[in-house]
């Protein structure tokens, strides 16, 4: 399952014929255009000074001198100096570089490149310069924020570059103002192409991890730790978009005057989401705010920036507001099963499919199956986005029109959202993880733990998995010595068990202890989920089990069983306590009855001193009555 960047495209290949003297036979020649090497001698660049410095190394003007024998060039141009690079890890991004650099200088939405070259042991990458961008023009505007009109031609521009990249399987993880360069034409293009992504898997030293995956700013919340909250795929560069928009449209950077930490606090634990200016149009505020969902998959691509961006351009005046009419209405943020309407509009169903009734996400709770299993015999206009098909069902004549939103595509049995599993094991990796997409020929993309992206492979090498789901309790399974991450244990040694809170795209489990104690060193964990097992009551074997896992609930379980415990050793002691007391009460005025009478009778008979219990034993029936002398 090698994970592909992209397949190169041959160079085009052409016939002539060839004149060799004599105009009747004339030799068919086929011939290949020459590759563009991206290779620049490194005496032919000259650095003149600094002119920005980065994440992922510095910006500097140079000279790049080209000659032949009949010309001489001097190309002032930008060079970006990456920070040193181990040289075993050096060649794998200039094989990256070398294949994807003919598919680059064919982009016209990317900033121009002349190639590649080693200066002073750093990988050295020249551009075309260019003379500003668009940060450069907020800059000089008052409020440094850009009007309405200009904001949504420039992220047409910059979805469309991006929305190109990612047709070659690229990247940008870069996305910010100061990288969105002008050109002659006064279109935005795109001053990073990738280089993030290129360097994903490639060990920088003295450099911070979230500095290496991006601008923190501009960061998604899978890009802070994409091993374990990833996978990075398309729609992480949608967050990246969403800030930026957000910038133009405020003049402000997202998370203004916050340091690393405290962004990470607020985008990937506490979630938080930068604020939009009201009065835009309703698809464009719709758009942005999918940008900024936590789970990727419920975000729009740049298909669906491009869409909302451009049909608003007609609704906003000359002095840049929104003259729209009418209420705000547009698609719903998510319906019941979960999904948003990007997540839904992603598959594009055909006549012929096999359909059934969409899964409610991340839920064990049963839905009632409308479409158990189906065929798709026809289909309505707009399909993509929103709308009806005809499903032919087993033993039902006629074909049901059934909404597309509420289905879903089953490809070999799979569909999008399958737990799955690794036929073959992977050291590097979970062998569990999520289905994120399934071709019609097989071809699958899985987000695994451990991984920084999606793996691709063929659905034959998967088999489904046990499925995980928010609510339920897990603990690490008794085989498992040494977990991936750390998990608390009980007194006794045996693993603790917890409750999965939320669910990440790549399988990964976060899970809270609400059996813990207040005040416990930390509130949440990650796990593996092939190196969980589910507990229930029903898989508790004894009573003591049961209350155990009663206990795992919430912390309070354990101390209202001990104050119910004692409030009712307190009741039975009252009542038993009670009872005694009426009995001695009861013996001693039976006692107090008895001896009045034997006092009353003493002077009739010798038997009368013998306390009754014991004359009643003596005689049976009563001590003798004393005869008359």
């Amino acid at each position: 399952m090698a994970e592909e960047i992209g397949e190169s495209t041959p160079a085009v290949s052409f016939d002539y014929e060839l004149y060799e003297g004599d105009p009747d036979h004339l030799r068919t020649v086929a011939a290949t255009p020459p590759l563009i090497s991206p290779w620049i001698d490194p005496a032919s660049l000259k650095l003149k000074h600094r002119i920005g410095r980065g994440p992922f190394g510095d910006v500097w003007l140079a000279t790049h001198h080209q000659s032949g024998a009949d010309f001489d060039e001097y190309h002032e141009v930008a060079v970006k100096m990456l920070h040193t690079v181990e040289k075993d890890h050096m060649q794998k991004f200039l094989n990256k570089f070398e294949e994807l650099f003919p598919k680059l200088r064919r982009h016209s939405g990317v900033c121009w490149l002349h190639g590649i070259s080693i200066l002073s042991g750093k990988i050295c990458i020249a551009m075309k310069f260019y003379e500003g961008s668009v940060g450069d023009c907020m800059a000089q505007l008052k409020g440094g924020k850009l009007p309405l009109p200009n904001v949504l031609r420039h992220g047409i521009d910059l979805a469309k570059g991006i929305e190109g990249l990612h047709s070659i399987g690229l990247l940008v993880l870069n996305l910010k103002p100061s990288n969105f360069l002008l050109n002659e034409h006064n279109q935005v293009i795109l001053g990073d192409f990738g280089i993030p992504y290129l360097l994903l898997g490639i060990p920088l030293p003295n450099l911070d991890l979230a500095l290496r995956i991006g601008t923190p700013n501009y960061m998604a919340p899978e890009q802070w730790e994409p091993e374990v909250r990833g996978p990075i795929t398309f729609e992480t560069d949608t967050w990246g978009f969403g800030c930026s928009i957000v910038e133009m449209l405020t003049g402000v950077q997202p998370w203004f005057g916050m340091s690393i930490a405290e962004i990470y606090d607020s985008v990937v634990v506490k979630q938080e989401k930068p604020q939009l200016p009201k009065g835009l149009p309703p698809a464009v505020e719709n758009v942005i705010n999918g940008c900024f969902e936590y789970d990727l998959r419920n975000r729009p691509l740049m298909a669906d920036i491009i869409h909302a961006f451009e049909s608003s351009q007609n609704a906003i005046s000359n002095d840049g507001e929104w003259i729209g009419l009418g209420s705000r209405s547009f698609l719903e943020k998510s319906d019941s099963s979960g999904y948003t309407s990007w997540f839904l509009s992603k598959d594009h169903f055909q006549v012929g499919d096999t359909v059934r009734s969409r899964k409610i996400v991340n839920s064990c709770k049963a839905k009632s199956m409308d479409v158990p299993e189906g065929t798709i015999v026809g289909l309505e206009k707009d399909t993509d986005r929103g709308g009806f098909v005809l499903v032919r069902i087993h033993r039902m004549h006629n074909p049901q029109r059934v909404n597309v939103s509420t289905l879903e595509r089953v490809t070999s049995g799979f569909v999008v959202g399958d737990w799955v599993r690794m036929i073959e094991e992977n050291n590097h990796h979970s062998s569990v993880g999520i289905l994120h997409s399934i071709q019609r020929n097989g071809t699958v993309a899985v987000g695994f733990l451990g991984l920084e992206t999606l793996r691709k492979g063929h659905i034959s090498e998967l088999q489904m998995a046990e499925a995980y789901y928010v609510g339920q309790f897990v603990r690490v399974k008794e085989n498992i010595l040494t977990p991936r991450f750390d998990w608390p244990q009980k007194r006794g040694g045996a693993w603790a068990t917890g409750k999965i809170s939320r669910i990440l795209p790549n399988g990964c489990l976060v899970v809270r202890f609400p059996g813990r104690l207040p005040g416990d060193v930390s509130s949440s964990y990650f796990a593996d989920p092939s190196q969980v097992e589910r507990v229930s009551f029903d898989s508790c074997p004894g009573i003591v089990e049961k209350y155990q896992h009663a206990e795992d609930f919430h912390w309070v379980v354990r101390p209202l069983a001990i104050t119910i415990g004692l409030l009712t050793a307190l009741t039975l002691g009252f009542f038993v306590g009670g009872n005694v007391r009426a009995r001695l009460k009861k013996g001693k005025r039976n006692q107090q009855q008895g001896d009045g009478n034997t006092q009353d009778g003493q002077s009739g008979g010798n038997s009368a001193w013998l306390p009754p219990p014991v004359a009643n034993i003596l005689f049976r029936e009563g001590p003798p009555t004393a005869t008359a002398r």
